[in-house]
């Protein structure tokens, strides 16, 4: 008997080959990046809930701490910025984690009583006062500074590719904050947390021009893959786009796409390794116990809350990782871009139809549910102009009123797509096996 996967995979290959022959080669191989992107987004997710049932709904939130990575990591300093109150706002951002740590601390040594939370209570205010009056100051110097082009203080001036494993980490720091936070509790009280959590980092994003230009975004991020305009003037490859027939500027859209392509490969095929190795070890049994029954579990003495601490780290990585990818592909971070419909619920989509549980089937999800995401558009106008109101009058309210509505069938097709999965194949075009 011939496997689901391959036949699946085929057929959403088909819809790429379909995309270039019908459309623009250009525009399939931006729709694959950005499908392989969503696949490891969706790879992050089945982590956390196929693996260990955990439920984020803040997914949006750790992309974006990876898209914020690529800037600290890769932009340039800005040497004006940090003259201008750099070292101020470090010095207060270290107030700000010793303030924090000093209350932590006098939760642990004090004894419980109405003391500790006074002390508590004091030590947080005293220093959240004091970090004010340091980190105002600075802010408003460095914001200052050039702020049509510049205002914040940029970055470490490294490699972009270097971003990627960072992206990873910070949003691994922010899932550990959340998860010795909330993993304790109950399953719908992780999924408000981690919904206000991301809320609260795209808030930051948007609000702290020093960091991230705000609203106003960072533009001209550094490529790993070479620029569009050094390929059409290399002469190397001109003669390369003239043997082959096509036209130098096409060609070199196409050119850096693939490089894109091949590097994004790259890292699906070594987390596809990582995580079918750990989905297959001892640990991913003992999760998928943990999964199906915790309170089993723990009568065998397996420590429940610090497994699910470990895969939602893990997890959040690889969805930080995938952000910061994303903004290297984009060559820009645009904080405002980042809304749940896209970043959360969009990668449920492609967890559920996939295949809860199964790597292979997050992958091909983020794939599928991708090109329909961008392609629902222009196909649903098409049919709608050409099919569906062809016999009508050019003046016709019903007509004007069917065109209009052909913004909102991604939504439709998305809820219908996830209905059909959900009667047909309830466990997702790739069950678990």
């Amino acid at each position: 008997m011939i496997s689901r996967g391959p036949i699946f995979f085929a057929l959403v290959a088909l819809l790429f080959i379909g995309t270039g022959v019908l459309q623009s080669w250009d525009l399939a191989l931006r729709l694959l990046n950005m499908g392989m992107i969503s696949g490891i987004m969706a790879l992050g997710v089945n982590m956390q809930w196929g693996y260990a049932g955990l439920f984020n709904v803040g997914v949006m939130g750790f992309v974006a701490l990876g898209g914020l990575a690529a800037v600290l990591v890769s932009m340039p300093p800005v040497p004006e910025a940090w003259a201008a109150g750099g070292p101020r706002i470090l010095f207060g951002l270290l107030i700000g984690a010793a303030t924090i740590a000093a209350a932590i601390a006098l939760w642990t040594v004090l004894p419980r009583s109405r003391l500790r939370g006074l002390a508590i209570v004091v030590v947080l205010v005293g220093g959240y006062a004091i970090y004010r009056v340091v980190i105002l100051p600075a802010v408003a110097s460095v914001e200052s500074v050039n702020p049509s082009v510049s205002g914040y203080l940029g970055g470490l001036g490294l490699p972009i590719l270097l971003a990627w494993p960072v992206g990873g980490a910070l949003a691994a720091g922010a899932a550990w904050i959340i998860g010795k936070t909330a993993l304790g509790l109950r399953s719908d009280y992780l999924a408000i947390a981690t919904l206000g959590i991301s809320e609260i980092v795209i808030a930051i994003l948007k609000n702290e021009d020093w960091m991230s230009r705000g609203v106003k975004n960072v533009t001209g991020l550094p490529r790993p893959v070479p620029y569009e305009i050094d390929l059409q003037n290399a002469d190397w490859f001109r003669d390369l786009a003239d043997r082959i027939g096509v036209d130098v500027v096409t060609f070199s859209s196409i050119f850096v796409k693939l490089c894109y392509f091949g590097l994004f490969v790259a890292v699906t095929i070594i987390l596809i390794a990582l995580t079918q190795m750990a989905l297959n070890s001892p640990w991913g049994r003992m999760m998928r116990a943990i999964r199906d029954n915790e309170t089993a579990a723990e009568a065998m003495g397996k420590d429940v809350t610090r497994r699910h601490l470990q895969v939602f780290i893990l997890g959040s990585a690889v969805l930080g990782l995938a952000g910061a990818m994303m903004t290297t592909l984009d060559g820009l971070l645009s904080p405002t871009n980042y809304v749940p419909l896209r970043f959360t619920f969009l990668v449920w989509v492609m967890v559920i139809v996939g295949g809860s549980g199964n790597n292979w089937g997050a992958i091909l999800g983020g794939f599928l549910i991708y090109w329909c995401w961008e392609q629902v558009a222009p196909i649903g106008g098409w049919l709608m102009e050409n099919v569906v109101t062809a016999g009508m009058a050019e003046d016709s309210p019903l007509r004007a009123h069917l065109l209009d509505s052909v913004a909102h069938m991604r939504l439709l097709t998305m809820g219908l797509i996830l209905l059909l999965v959900l009667r047909f194949s309830p466990r997702g075009l790739l069950p678990e096996r």
